[in-house]
């Protein structure tokens, strides 16, 4: 659950809901640690940049589509996975530059994501500078929102703005996730009113009321997690195919480990590396026997899904040299609702 302060603005029919931080964690063993550090630096390898001009649909009209329409445009999804917000995932993955996820809310599409550069996402092209996308929308701190006599203004942060600055365009809103690194355009989010106001990734001024997010069951938390988790090791992979990197293998003895660390947190409210109960990874490891090389793990919390999770590690240094280390050869990722864990390993042959 979302913490949301209420504050007067103003005027009464004004209130403020502030959002909580993401988080993010990092951990690295010893063994693992200079092996790390020889990678090469981050800045040294360009993100490929695709053509200017990418054949079939553009994403950003998906938007509004009927389920049939999106299946004669691309075929049955590779997978349908749930979210928490109401809508499924249908999950389009053909190869590592074509992947994107489309969100089917009953008889429509509500959002769309996108990190496949040969996806067409024009007036923005997957890999492009920050000063290219400049020249296509106006990035600005405060997006308005109406509907009826309901107003909304999101507020972004100097984060926000560096990393997923979010812009109105044609009819429909698009976060924008960079790679602060390279400084290009790593991903985007296409959503309708509805799902942004759904998810609320932004601190929001607003006069109104926000659309109800469905109560979940056990059984659907589990088929959500389950999907984010593969979203995650799909998403790592195609970063690290854009970095020239081999993908990662699965691993679930690993992804045990990794699930039973994320619902630890959970449960006992804290946000660390270091269990007060199973100890610190190697342990935690050691007692899922799984035999490892090197390990290392990312962590993260409160991210609206397993998407915007991963472009927040890769945005962090420390959580970024784990995705592209040439070492790991496998990962096991473990979500138990808005809790993320990736555990990398490199196995003992």
């Amino acid at each position: 659950m979302k913490k949301v302060i209420f504050v007067l603005v103003l005027i009464v029919a004004f209130v403020y809901a502030d959002e909580y931080i993401p988080l993010l964690e990092q951990y690295v063993n010893e063994s693992a640690q200079e092996e790390v550090s020889n990678n090469e630096t981050i800045n040294d390898r360009a993100v490929e940049t695709a053509a200017p001009e990418i054949e079939g649909e553009n994403v950003i009209d998906l938007i509004g589509l009927h389920p049939e329409q999106v299946m004669g445009m691309y075929g049955e999804p590779t997978r349908v996975d749930l979210s928490a917000y109401g809508y499924d995932w249908w999950v389009y993955k053909t190869d590592d530059h074509s992947y994107m996820q489309v969100g089917i809310d009953g008889d429509r599409v509500v959002s769309v994501y996108s990190i496949g550069q040969n996806v067409n996402t024009a007036p923005f092209v997957i890999g492009q500078s920050r000063s290219e996308v400049a020249k296509a929308v106006k990035i600005e701190r405060e997006v308005e929102l109406r509907e009826g006599l309901d107003y909304y203004r999101f507020q972004l942060n100097d984060e926000d703005l560096k990393m997923r600055p979010l812009v109105k365009y044609d009819g429909v809103y698009i976060q924008l996730y960079f790679d602060q690194f390279l400084n290009t355009l790593s991903s985007i989010r296409v959503m309708d009113s509805e799902t942004l106001m759904k998810q609320k990734p932004y601190e929001v001024m607003y006069r109104g009321s926000f659309p109800e997010v469905p109560s979940l069951s056990q059984e659907e938390w589990k088929e959500i997690e389950d999907g984010a988790s593969q979203q995650i090791i799909d998403l790592t992979n195609v970063i690290r195919k854009r970095h020239g990197k081999e993908a990662l293998s699965w691993d679930e003895d690993t992804a045990k480990v990794a699930y039973l660390h994320s619902k630890e947190m959970s449960d006992l409210e804290y946000f660390a590396h270091e269990s007060p109960v199973q100890g610190d990874l190697g342990n935690r490891l050691q007692k899922g026997d799984v035999l490892y090389r090197t390990a290392g793990e990312n962590i993260a919390s409160n991210y609206t899904d397993g998407p915007a999770a991963v472009e927040g590690w890769l945005n962090s240094e420390g959580h970024r040299k784990a995705i592209l280390n040439n070492d790991f050869t496998h990962l096991g990722v473990g979500v138990y609702e808005k809790f993320y864990t990736q555990n990398f390993i490199t196995p003992l042959k």
